[in-house]
């Protein structure tokens, strides 16, 4: 059984169960398409469409933390599927991913991109931007948009403040695939996934449609 969330909406809404997550992270990066990303703030509800994902394994994933084993910064990803793993990069931007596989096993999937649904004005505040494409096309906007930082790191995605919840699933003509983006190894392997012709998209690159696992 899926948990219930109540949205502003009125609306009964599914988490998505740990049973979800815990599985190929590959599957589980191409599946968070047209899922919904939520999160329960003092001012309202945000919430987005998930349109692009980047699937990380463990040990034998050149471009992913945990291929150099398991530290203090990635230990997370070797926890329960369904914890947020939340990270800080380039001194910068805080990232969201969530964890997959079973524990025991390090993977995770980086959220890219979002299409803002509820919370648009809250977004706009919190990036200091107006135009909607811009407000979380990219990881690091998203979590801007959504206020996510590090407090977030090992939070259960499966309940709570911060949740993804089921939507109706897409058809493998409506997902492309390309190399990662941001990686200096690993980035020919076909790991990130979203949704075709969607201008929320981070951006371009050379892609395949994708036609299952």
């Amino acid at each position: 059984m899926f948990p219930v969330v109540l949205c502003t909406l009125e609306l009964a809404v599914r988490v998505l169960p740990r049973s979800f997550y815990s599985r190929d992270t590959s599957l589980v990066a191409r599946e968070l398409l047209g899922k919904t990303l939520m999160r329960h703030v003092s001012q309202g509800l945000l919430s987005g469409r998930i349109v692009e994902t980047e699937a990380y394994y463990g040990l034998e994933d050149p471009a992913s933390h945990s291929f150099r084993g398991k530290t203090r910064r990635c230990a997370v990803m070797w926890e329960r599927p369904g914890l947020a793993y939340v990270y800080f990069a380039y001194g910068m931007h805080f990232l969201l991913n969530v964890v997959t596989e079973e524990i025991g096993v390090a993977g995770a999937v980086l959220i890219r991109s979002l299409e803002p649904i509820e919370g648009i004005d809250i977004m706009r505040a919190n990036r200091r931007r107006g135009k909607i494409t811009e407000l979380a096309s990219g990881p690091a906007k998203l979590t801007e948009a959504f206020g996510i930082t590090c407090d977030f790191n090992g939070h259960d995605m499966t309940g709570g403040e911060l949740v993804v919840t089921a939507e109706s699933g897409l058809s493998d003509c409506a997902i492309g695939c390309s190399g990662r983006i941001g990686v200096s190894r690993g980035s020919d392997r076909q790991l990130r996934f979203y949704i075709l012709d969607n201008r929320f998209v981070s951006k371009n690159k050379p892609i395949a449609r994708h036609t299952g696992s």
